[in-house]
């Protein structure tokens, strides 16, 4: 199984994948003419009849062709979005390596393991997407399929810049290829769910799936939905209860990544020092911020399998609807959806 991982091809050319790159596994030659035309809004033009063929030897041959196929085969805009900022985090990284810095504040100085996990929420902070729309339209009637269509394509697009995310994740890009796919693959919808609820605490038995789609018990029965929501209300209601706070949030889903359940794991060392570097970084912001409360990083530990165990229900149900088939399924959703059957 490793094996295949590995050794996946670019969708576009046909070329060895790199990995995921925009929504789709594709070579980082594909990805940077993508990157590079979307950030540079490049127009291409067709010497031919529109219909090049484009492979590793002939990518190059017609950029127009190219792009097209780059879109045809599911490489989303959405992602480019993530990079397009990633100067700006990086001038906000030094920022904060700056005032953290024991040199510029010595009265301020602190240990330095305790900088380096501090840091960690730091930049797991910096490096949390923005808030996703899903821009359902308007004139087509309320029904089961609009619904399930508005989420199979939101998570399509939220799992493109997931994997933007991870790689943001410190330690997480020093890990093999093959660990972080497997990674992605295992933990893909807890990630998923896990956003969706942190995006509800504010509301009362309400889900916010986008910052303009919000389902209620209604809408949740019009879908079919009903059971699998009333599971991810169970969680909103834990962290509320618990009053779960953001700098808690950003850690607990890099740390629900790392403890994948995958047995595909190359290298079981690396995996188990980005836990341990997450489960520290959590246990010192809850003494810095909760010194009343001694159990607090172990009780949040301890939501993580009713979160796994949600996400397990929640990709039965959309497997059934694949099955099913009336519903449109994007290319990434589709091949996470059949990892996890």
């Amino acid at each position: 199984m490793l094996g295949t991982v590995a050794k996946r091809i670019c969708l576009v050319c046909g070329d060895v994948a790199s990995g995921y790159h925009y929504g789709v596994a594709s070579c980082e030659a594909c990805k940077a003419f993508f990157k590079r035309t979307i950030q540079g809004n490049i127009e291409y033009s067709c010497p031919a009849s529109n219909e090049c063929e484009i492979t590793k030897r002939r990518r190059k041959s017609c950029q127009a062709c190219r792009f097209v196929k780059c879109l045809a085969v599911g490489m989303l805009r959405e992602g480019v979005r993530l990079d397009r900022v990633r100067g700006g985090r990086q001038k906000y990284k030094r920022r904060i390596d700056a005032e953290n810095s024991p040199y510029l504040h010595p009265q301020n100085a602190l240990p330095q393991k305790k900088t380096l996990e501090n840091k960690v929420v730091s930049l797991l902070l910096v490096a949390e997407p923005e808030g996703i729309f899903a821009m359902p339209d308007p004139t087509v009637p309320e029904s089961d399929i609009k619904a399930l269509t508005t989420l199979c394509d939101l998570a399509d697009r939220e799992l493109v810049v997931n994997i933007g995310w991870a790689k943001h994740i410190p330690g997480f890009p020093s890990l093999s290829l093959a660990d972080q796919m497997s990674l992605l693959q295992s933990g893909w919808m807890e990630i998923l769910i896990l956003r969706v609820v942190f995006r509800s605490l504010a509301l009362e038995d309400k889900l916010v799936y986008a910052e303009d789609y919000v389902m209620d018990e209604e809408q949740s029965k019009l879908a079919g939905l009903l059971d699998l929501n009333n599971a991810i209300l169970q969680l909103v209601k834990k962290y509320k209860s618990m009053g779960l706070e953001k700098e808690e949030f950003v850690v607990l889903k890099a740390i629900a990544l790392a403890n994948s359940d995958s047995v595909q794991i190359e290298d079981s060392d690396g995996v188990q020092r980005l836990q341990d570097v997450l489960h520290e970084a959590l246990q010192d912001y809850e003494v810095t911020h909760h010194p009343d409360d001694p159990r607090r990083a172990g009780k949040l530990i301890m939501t993580l399998p009713l979160l796994r165990q949600t996400a397990a229900r929640a990709v039965q149900h959309f497997c059934s609807i694949k099955q099913d088939g009336r519903v449109p399924m994007h290319k990434l959703f589709l091949e996470l959806l059949e990892a996890k059957a």
